[in-house]
């Protein structure tokens, strides 16, 4: 049984999707659990998950964040946030391993400034091409 004030629940071995995974520290703030869930980037179980969506014991918990996919499975339920030690002990952690550095090495990337023209930038071209701003 768990001690008054534990973060472990005793009686009932759920929690919300969005409390669970900021409490093991998959997001920052609860709010951003929570926003991640509505912008369909949790999945529990292979469906999208709202951010009140019940996790229990054994349930994979999917989070694209950061162009990051993170796979995690529930092995203890918690609802408040804990130190990294415990987190870690409350999931099991089954996410790909990220990239080498090679294939990162090697995949392009766009300097900053070389997309879109900036406000400034525009202005400058329309007066280079003798446009006249009403």
């Amino acid at each position: 049984m768990a001690r008054a004030g534990s973060p472990v629940r005793s009686t009932d071995n759920q929690a919300r999707v969005d409390s669970w995974t900021w409490a093991v520290r998959l997001f920052k703030t609860r709010s951003a659990a929570a926003e991640a869930c509505r912008g369909g980037h949790v999945r529990v179980n292979g469906s999208t998950a709202k951010p009140a969506q019940a996790v229990r014991p054994g349930d994979e918990v999917r989070i694209r964040a950061g162009g990051v996919e993170r796979i995690v499975i529930v092995e203890r339920i918690i609802t408040k946030r804990v130190g990294a030690p415990i987190a870690a002990q409350c999931m099991i952690d089954r996410s790909p391993p990220p990239p080498s550095q090679e294939i990162q090495a090697s995949m392009p990337r766009r300097d900053r400034g070389a997309g879109r023209p900036t406000k400034r930038e525009r202005r400058d071209i329309d007066r280079l091409l003798g446009r006249t701003e009403h």
